[in-house]
């Protein structure tokens, strides 16, 4: 009942936002790429939102030349606002909570936390994305002697530090805050942050300002050459559009990271770093299409008792398919680690020249 009372109060500022339609969330279309400003583009998918399921259609584009894939045309601010709206606060916070809490989110981040440790055993650590900072607890474990911050837009980095997540929050953006930030941190983390910015150049940057000379960076991000996302189209959850608006190649990330003055010490697809949701998520996406809507506060009206009676009996007789995919995906996760399937890729930079520890380590 709680539920449906924060809905029904959220929905006449909804109403409000969407009265013009959506098309004023867009940007104009680029007709360049924003990586290498190539004019050979391609239309690569055509995708809506399948969580949230918010009103809108959006395209990915992908470069022919340097192979770089971006939404296009890309949302305004004003856009950004609205869809991730209820998703990571409001409505969605505790269920976005739990996710980042679960058992294999808590298994990836001890993975992550130990990669960087073969390389280093940094002093200070700076989680970018950190949300509510559930990886800089999990990596504790692992480095005891560091001393973990988080950055984020929303409130739950400051939540992160009542918790006792994180020492210190800063709420904003890293590009926004970097020289405040210059030459503080010995490692410097992106979790699935990089496809949401709207200047992945731009965060690089910064992220080496932020660092000390020696610093590591630390960067996980969808594996956009991923045959399955090819495979299951806009039902790829790594494609997650709206909010996800850059795919960068591995290649095109290490050659940019260097060009900067960074030093590729680990560069890989697959690994630990790969989430396996693939056949789960795009099995449920396409049950979803035949579900009556859920109730959410932009829907212009609450649905009624015969449409939730509906969606209800429809997604208990879908449970069991869901299921089967989700428990082939952990079967098959061993053998998709090890290909090109995999979903993720994760690359360590030094700032500087490579040394014996990095050497070593790999």
């Amino acid at each position: 009942m709680a539920r449906t009372a924060d809905i029904a109060e959220r929905r006449p500022h909804y109403r409000r936002l969407l009265a013009g339609g959506v098309d004023r969330f867009f940007q104009p279309r680029r007709t360049t790429c924003p990586w290498c400003t190539s004019e050979r583009l391609r239309h690569r998918l055509r995708s809506r939102d399948h969580v949230q399921n918010k009103p809108g259609g959006f395209v990915l584009d992908e470069c022919r030349d340097c192979g770089h894939i971006f939404q296009n045309p890309q949302l305004t601010a004003e856009g950004l606002d609205f869809y991730y709206g209820d998703f990571y606060d409001g409505l969605g916070e505790e269920t976005t909570a739990k996710m980042f809490a679960g058992r294999g989110s808590t298994k990836r981040f001890r993975h992550s936390a130990r990669a960087l440790r073969t390389h280093a055993r940094p002093r200070r650590w700076l989680d970018v994305g950190t949300s509510h900072g559930h990886f800089c607890a999990t990596a504790k474990e692992e480095l005891p002697d560091t001393e973990f911050d988080g950055l984020d837009m929303g409130e739950s980095v400051e939540l992160a530090v009542q918790e006792g997540r994180i020492a210190t929050a800063y709420r904003g953006q890293l590009i926004e805050l970097a020289q405040e930030l210059a030459g503080r941190y010995d490692t410097v983390s992106m979790f699935h942050y990089l496809e949401h910015t709207v200047m992945p150049r731009s965060e690089l940057a910064a992220a080496r300002t932020a660092l000390r000379p020696g610093g590591h960076l630390l960067i996980e991000v969808p594996n956009p050459e991923s045959p399955l996302g090819r495979l299951f189209r806009g039902r790829w959850m790594p494609w997650f559009q709206p909010q996800h608006l850059h795919f960068v190649p591995i290649g095109n990330l290490c050659r940019e990271l260097e060009r900067i003055g960074f030093t590729i010490v680990s560069a890989h697809r697959g690994g630990n770093q790969h989430i396996p949701v693939d056949l789960a998520c795009a099995t449920w996406f396409w049950v979803a299409r035949a579900l009556p809507k859920e109730d959410a506060p932009w829907l212009a009206r609450r649905p009624g008792k015969a449409a939730v009676a509906a969606r209800w009996a429809v997604a208990l007789t879908a449970l069991p398919l869901v299921l089967a995919a989700y428990g082939l995906d952990l079967l098959l996760a061993p053998v998709v680690r090890r290909t090109p399937l995999s979903n993720a890729y994760r690359v360590i930079a030094r700032l500087g020249p490579t040394n014996a520890a990095d050497l070593q380590g790999n």
